[in-house]
């Protein structure tokens, strides 16, 4: 893959931020949807199996007593909840990674991914099992006041994966980092934050439109029970090929906060002229 040029620093406004977003998946569309499917793939196969498992099984037992297909349906969801959580890294860092060598102009390899996020690997493991979708989801389900706490956190840490990539600190460090970048812009970095995961949920509902369309259709020629599970896994691919523009935001977040508190593209020319000069 060429090397790419580093990402242009800048003030960006919202619409800027989004369409750099864009541009960045673009640009590495085939290694980063190739990442994100091939995570996606293990768990997506096996919530399938495990639809699947179960409505055969249903369909051969002729005892309501009998709870093979029960168990067969727990057990592969249990193992598909188990990758799950070993892949928490990966799924949602591995595209962090790859954007934050975009942005600094760096060859994105996907062995490269793997040993940037392998590096870090437990410190990523721990602070993505606080900030995943199940954890907002019990937030609400316990209280307002809680998922207001979690939101709170997730804008004001928002630049901790990054910073861990791109500065190469730990994940405390990272933390102190993120805190301070986001410190007096929290509203307008939740405003982007907000609008990102509205693009997504626009997107998604469009898509699993045509899913559900297709799953009507597949209901003609296979039996129900085989093209829901067909339908599930193809959601799950579905959902990994849209989840990166949320990773490629937080990097461009980061980047713009470091420009606004501390003016990092000046930085940026100062480094190219000599460059430049050297070269004339």
């Amino acid at each position: 893959m060429d090397v790419p040029m580093p990402l242009r620093l800048r003030p960006l406004e919202i619409g800027d931020l989004l369409d750099e977003t864009f541009r960045m998946y673009r640009r590495h569309f085939l290694l980063i949807a190739a990442i994100s499917v091939i995570l996606a793939i293990p768990s997506a196969a096996l919530y399938g199996l495990a639809l699947a498992w179960f409505s055969t099984g249903l369909a051969a037992t002729s005892s309501p007593t009998d709870l093979g297909p029960v168990l067969g349906f727990v057990g592969a969801i249990g193992a598909s909840a188990l990758v799950s959580f070993l892949f928490l890294p990966f799924s949602h860092s591995a595209i962090v990674y790859a954007a934050c060598e975009s942005a600094l102009g760096r060859q994105v390899t996907a062995g490269g991914v793997f040993k940037g996020v392998m590096r870090r690997y437990f410190p990523l493991l721990g602070y993505w099992l606080i900030f995943n979708t199940l954890t907002a989801e019990l937030a609400i389900f316990l209280c307002i006041a809680p998922f207001i706490l979690w939101l709170w956190v997730f804008v004001m840490w928002v630049a901790v994966v990054p910073a861990m990539f791109v500065e190469g600190i730990g994940i405390s460090a990272a933390v102190t980092r993120s805190r301070q970048l986001v410190q007096g812009r929290w509203w307008r970095t939740f405003l982007i934050l907000f609008l990102t995961y509205v693009l997504y949920f626009v997107l998604s509902i469009a898509l699993n439109g045509f899913i559900n369309l297709a799953q009507g259709l597949l209901g003609l020629v296979v039996s129900q029970f085989v093209a829901s599970a067909i339908t599930l896994a193809s959601g799950q691919i579905i959902a990994a090929l849209i989840a990166p523009v949320a990773q490629i935001v937080f990097v461009l977040i980061y980047f713009d906060l470091r420009v606004r508190r501390e003016a990092l593209d000046l930085f940026q020319m100062a480094y190219r002229l000599p460059a430049q000069q050297a070269t004339t």
